[in-house]
Formats: structure tokens, sequence, C-alpha cells
């Protein structure tokens, strides 16, 4: 019987491996340039980490176990708890406000389905020990850069904030007790998703109708306090086109208290590319009140991500036009009798950087040149008897050039692109 891939879990093939690293390396530029630093943790963590303030429906998402010490376990499936453990244990060796991202595998029992895996990737990026506006602006104009540094742009998608703290003055306007005020958000955050005659069921014990909830989420949004500090701010970096108000972004998981946030795809094709918000009690709980630092963060899975690239054509193209500007090159021996000294020159451009391939068994250099089509490679060099002159040739145009191999060793990063006296091969 053959083994199969798990439900949910994904397999990497070399173009699959190519597709996920360009995300992974666009990702880990945009947020250096914010001046965000990396950071990672372990992959298990104890069940007690997720259980003080996750949520009840991410609890129940846990890939959760005994190990072999007896310790209750489970592969994590958000970084935003490690996070802030990580914070707790040494906030007094960074300076505030600490900017921290991450990219790393998470796991979640859930039904596979679009954008939705058991395993995924997320990069998460947190400010912690400052609460301002402007510290929320920059979280938010980092998400957006992070989509736009793949193509995307102001039609492709969109931000939509909110803030708990309405909800919370919603309940209290209408005398009901704020003590559920997180089982009330978790109705609110699936209203765009469940019938509404599940909303109303649900509703019924806090005494609210769902046309009271709709008459809420009509509120113009010049009627709204308290985001004009943050609008401020995403007008000064010029990013008001990509975000409105929507009141009915909550957010699920129990520990965010304030402004939250998510990014969709302008035809709303796919789940939500982002989300986060502020989470101000968060590292209080996780350390046990030993540190109380304010907080704010969001994560961008891959796997809707990726889907979003593929689906739009402009986007797609960026990430083929970097596929094609990738440097490799293949030798060609076309005398067997100069294969040391390919080889030898091959070792020397792989010392200095190079990638380069080459054929492992004798061929016909037609043969070879195919392989070199096959690997992608972007020139093939030719050595033959002429050695130790070498013929360079771009696999792109054919035109080629000569020169001596010691010129491609030194040279080889200033050869990517065609000589200006190259000429077509006769």
């Amino acid at each position: 019987m053959d083994i199969q891939r798990l439900p949910g879990f994904r397999d990497f093939y070399p173009e699959d491996c190519a597709f996920r690293n360009y995300i992974f390396d666009t990702w880990r530029s945009v947020a250096k340039a914010f001046a965000f630093q990396e950071y990672d943790g372990p992959t298990l963590e104890p069940t007690d980490l997720y259980k003080r303030k996750s949520g009840d429906e991410l609890k129940t998402q846990l890939l959760r176990f005994s190990d072999p010490g007896g310790r209750d376990v489970c592969l994590r499936p958000e970084m935003t708890p490690t996070a802030a453990r990580l914070v707790a244990a040494r906030e007094r060796d960074f300076k505030k406000p600490i900017k921290w991202f991450s990219i790393s595998p998470f796991f979640r029992f859930e039904k596979p389905q679009k954008g939705r895996l058991r395993e995924f990737y997320q990069i998460n990026c947190d400010i912690f020990g400052d609460n301002s506006a402007a510290a929320d602006a920059e979280l938010i104009a980092l998400a957006i850069e992070l989509h736009r540094a793949f193509g995307l742009n102001e039609q492709d998608f969109f931000v939509r904030i909110s803030n708990r703290h309405l909800w919370a003055g919603f309940l209290q306007e209408r005398n009901r007790s704020g003590d559920r005020l997180t089982e009330f958000l978790a109705i609110i955050d699936k209203l765009e998703r469940e019938p509404e005659e599940v909303t109303k069921a649900k509703l019924l014990p806090f005494g609210v109708g769902l046309s009271d909830v709709r008459e809420f989420l009509r509120t113009p949004p010049e009627s709204i306090p308290g985001f004009e500090p943050l609008f401020k701010e995403l007008r000064w970096r010029g990013l008001e086109g990509f975000v409105e108000l929507d009141l009915t972004i909550v957010r699920g998981l129990d520990y965010y208290t304030g402004l939250v946030f998510e990014l969709f795809d302008r035809k709303k094709a796919n789940r939500s590319l982002a989300g986060g918000g502020r989470y101000d009690e968060l590292v209080r709980v996780i350390s046990d009140g030993a540190v109380d630092l304010p907080a704010a963060g969001f994560a961008i899975g891959d796997s809707v991500l990726a889907n979003l690239i593929k689906d739009i054509d402009h986007a797609k193209a960026a990430f083929e036009a970097v596929e094609r500007r990738r440097f490799g090159f293949f030798v060609v021996i076309a005398d067997e009798n100069r294969r040391p000294d390919a080889l030898q020159m091959v070792s020397k451009l792989r010392r200095s950087g190079a990638s380069v391939d080459f054929a492992l068994h004798p061929a016909k250099v037609a043969r070879q040149f195919q392989q070199a089509e096959g690997v992608g490679a972007s020139h093939a060099i030719v050595v033959g008897q002429e050695w130790p002159e070498i013929r360079l040739k771009t696999l792109g145009d054919r035109t080629e050039r000569s020169l001596s191999s010691e010129e491609l060793c030194r040279n080889w990063k200033d050869l990517s692109e065609p000589h200006p006296d190259s000429r077509q091969p006769h």
C-alpha cells in the first residue's frame, strides 16, 4: 500500500519550494527595510501557553499530546504567545520599542480547505513597548508593503480596521454586562459567515437583536471616535486609499484588546490575507504579572497569499520576472580531454558564490545544451579545444563571447548581462 501525504499538509517539489522561497525572501527583505529584527521560537510549546488567552476555537484545533516526559505539549498554532513569552523573559535587554518579525511553520487541526491547511507558514510582525497610533500605523503600513512587494496594488487588496472597544460600548449602552464580551465578539466575528437565523439565536442570551447589530454597523465612519490619529498617520504615509473602517472586524482570539484589522482581496475571493491588532495585556498574562508591556502585531499566511499571487496576472508576472533573473551557469564540456580543467573551473566558480552545474557523464554537446535549458541556467560556459579560452553563451538570446577562464572566474558577477559586442554565433 502506498503511503500518502496527510490531509492538510503539503509536499514542496523544487518548483514549489522556489515559489515559497520567493515569498519568504520578499517578506524578509521588506520587514528588514522597516527595521524589524528576525527571531524565532520552538515548534513545540507547553499547551498552557495557549490555554491562558487564545480563545476557545483555537484550543479545539491544537495538535496536542503528551511527550515521553509526560508533559502536556502541542505544535505551535500561532506565534504571538511565544513572542510574548520571549519578550517577558528578557524585556530589559531590549530598547523600546521592540520591533520583531519571524517566518515560521504552524499547525492547526482543522478541516483543510482553500487557504486553510493543517501546516502553514506565516510571517509575524510585532511591536512591543509602544501603544501609540504611530506604532499601529507602522504595523499597518508594513502589512500593506508586504503585499505591494509582490506587485499587488490598491485595486487588488485593502485593509479593514475596527476596534473591539466600540462593541464593549455597544453592550454598555444597552445595559448588558461586559463580562461576556469575548463570547459576544465571537458572534460578530462570524456575522458574514453564518446564516442569519444562527446569529439571531446566538444573540438572544444577550438581549440584543440582529437589527440592533445591523444598525450599529451602519454608523457613518465620520461619527466613529478614536480613529483620527491613526488615519492621520496613514495619510502621511500615503496609504489612506488602502484602508476603510469596518466594525465587523473583531478578530477571533481572546487576547486582542482594542484596534484590530484584517487584509482582504478586493474581490473577496479568498479568506483574509492577514490579520492582527493590539494585545496590550498578553505579556502581563503570559508572565503572571511580572512584565507589563503594550503590544500589537499581525500575521500573514503563505497559503492565501500564494493563491492570490497566482490568481492576479500582474502579481504572477512579477514572480516570473524574478525567476527569469536567476543567474546560473552550466558548463558544457565540448572536449572530454578538458574535463579536469572544466571541473577545476567549476570548483573555483562555486567557491566564489556562483551557481554552476554540468553533465556528470560524457554527452554530446547538443544534449548538454538541452540539459542546461532543463535546469534553468541563464548561461552556458563551453569548454573545448581552445582552453584556456572559453565561450560564454547567453541562453536567452543565444549571444556569446569569448574570454579566458581566469577572466570569467574573476568577473562572473558582471557577466550576467549580454556584452555590447556580443554577436550571434554562426
